[in-house]
C-alpha cells in the first residue's frame, strides 16, 4: 500500500470535491456581522470564480493518496499592492476534515510555492479570515507575515 500523497493538476471531475470543501471554507469565518447564508454564497461564488477559465496563469492542484483526494490549493498570479511586481497568490486552500493534520495542506502550500517560483515570483501573498486562528497559525508556521490588515464595523 502506498500512503505517499501525490499532487496533481485538478480536472473537471474534481469540482465536485472542490465544492464539497467549501462548507468547511466558510464556517471559519465567524463573522459575525453577516449571515452564515451570505458567507456560504459568498464562498461558493469565489470557487465559481477560481475554477472559471482566464488567461492570468493559475493552477488548482488536487492532493490525493491512493485515488482518494484530500485537499486542494488554488494559485495564481497576482500583482502586489506596494511594489506592483508580479508575485503569486494563494486564494484558497482546504483540506478534507479527515485529512487535517497530516500534513497534507503543507505539502499543497509547498507544490504552489514551486509553481510560483517556476513563473518568477519572489512573492507569494494569501488571505485568510482573522478568525481562523488554526489557519493564521500554519501559515505563520509556513514563514507568512502580516502585511495589511483589513478591518470592519459594523454602523
Amino acid at each position: 500500500m502506498n500512503n505517499q500523497v501525490k499532487i496533481r493538476n485538478a480536472d473537471d471531475s474534481d469540482h465536485e470535491f472542490i465544492f464539497g470543501l467549501s462548507p468547511n471554507l466558510a464556517e471559519v469565518a465567524k463573522l459575525d456581522w453577516h449571515t452564515d447564508d451570505a458567507i456560504q454564497k459568498m464562498q461558493d461564488n469565489y470557487i465559481s470564480a477560481m475554477l472559471a477559465k482566464t488567461v492570468t496563469p493559475n493552477a488548482t492542484m488536487i492532493a490525493e493518496r491512493e485515488n482518494t483526494r484530500l485537499g486542494f490549493v488554488h494559485i495564481r498570479i497576482h500583482q502586489d499592492g506596494i511594489s506592483g511586481e508580479m508575485c503569486a497568490t494563494v486564494p484558497l486552500l482546504a483540506v478534507s476534515p479527515k485529512s487535517q493534520g497530516l500534513g497534507v495542506g503543507k505539502i499543497l502550500m509547498g507544490s504552489a510555492e514551486q509553481w510560483a517560483k517556476k513563473l518568477g515570483c519572489r512573492l507569494l501573498h494569501l488571505e485568510v479570515f482573522a478568525n481562523n486562528t488554526k489557519a493564521n497559525r500554519f501559515y505563520d508556521n509556513l514563514g507568512f507575515k502580516p502585511e495589511m490588515l483589513h478591518m470592519i464595523k459594523t454602523i
